[in-house]
């Protein structure tokens, strides 16, 4: 049995659904706070510095679930989870849900009011150990029903927004959705946040355990929010690579199949560009290992000079003598 102080602490928990938008067109700041605006009492964010970022208001979900573990126990818990959609560059959609396991919660439910009262949080009733909770609620098995799961809130949330009347569902190239389940414990004596585990499993979902310096709940989720969004460019750029049999097919049919990358995803590549600082050594110890930047720049490096040989191949016109 942990011991009770490790059992008092607070868990983050969340998942973030990402997808390129279903529209032909990247979407202008204007429309994109139109399809964001999904509560009429409260504004969308928009942000235009380094790139253009539109965030919905956040929504709550009520639960009454199990907790998920690995050993069958399954504590009962009882609270909100919130969620957001986040729009980057009016092209790639993100569907975002979390939430805030507290313990303290009694033996037994409280009135809904209560838990209205605290946005955002889960309160477990009885007790529960954190060790249990982060590996049942990583594994990469599906999250059986009745258990928490801010997964099934995220893609409700993305393929409500993905419905929109705005959308004219032509999407400009053919890319996969990803998966990025995280949990974030409270960082260890020297307080610098860090990264775990980082994975990715059989069936494409990512999982992902932080040590996270004190900060708003809101910012850690942001966090995530930043590795799901350059972890689904990357993934769809190498997608899109293989696709276009870059290297051994006709030059001019693999630079046709590559435009979507450099008209839409090239210019998205910010990693934590708007993460604070007191949370930025997660993005430092994956610029190390895997060493996100360096496989994408590897890659665009290869477009690159494939656009490079085929300006130098094209004819060039003849002038007349004077």
């Amino acid at each position: 049995m942990a011991p009770p102080d490790r059992d008092r602490r607070p868990i983050l928990c969340g998942e973030v659904r990402t997808s390129v938008l279903r529209t032909s067109e990247a979407l202008t700041a204007r429309t994109a706070a139109q399809l964001l605006n999904l509560r009429p009492d409260e504004h969308v964010l928009l942000s235009e510095r380094p790139n253009l970022r539109v965030a919905s208001p956040q929504l709550l979900t009520g639960v009454d679930c199990r907790l998920p573990s690995l050993n069958g126990s399954r504590p009962r818990a009882v609270g909100t989870v919130a969620a957001r959609a986040v729009l980057t560059e009016g092209r790639v959609l993100q569907a975002s849900a979390f939430a805030r396991l507290v313990p303290g919660g009694g033996d037994h439910r409280k009135p809904w009011g209560h838990y209205l009262l605290r946005p955002g949080v889960v309160e477990p009733l009885g007790r529960h150990q954190d060790g249990e909770f982060t590996e049942g609620f990583l594994a990469a098995a599906p999250l059986p029903g009745g258990v928490l799961n801010p997964g099934a809130v995220a893609e409700r949330l993305l393929d409500e927004v993905l419905r929109h009347r705005l959308l004219d569902q032509r999407a400009p190239f053919k890319s996969g959705r990803t998966r990025l389940r995280w949990v974030a414990l409270p960082a260890a004596g020297d307080g610098v946040t860090s990264i775990e585990r980082f994975t990715v499993a059989a069936d494409g979902l990512r999982t992902v355990a932080l040590r996270v310096a004190p900060a708003d709940p809101s910012a850690v989720a942001a966090l995530c929010e930043d590795l799901a969004l350059h972890d689904w460019l990357l993934t769809t750029l190498v997608a899109l690579v293989e696709r276009s049999r870059l290297g051994s097919g006709d030059r001019e049919a693999v630079l046709t199949a590559l435009r979507p990358v450099v008209d839409h995803l090239l210019h998205l590549w910010m990693p934590g560009a708007r993460v604070p600082d007191v949370l930025s050594g997660v993005w430092e110890t994956l610029e190390r290992r895997p060493g996100f930047s360096r496989q994408w720049q590897a890659l665009v490096q290869r477009i690159r000079d494939q656009v490079a040989l085929q300006t130098v191949s094209l004819p060039r016109p003849v002038l007349a003598d004077s």
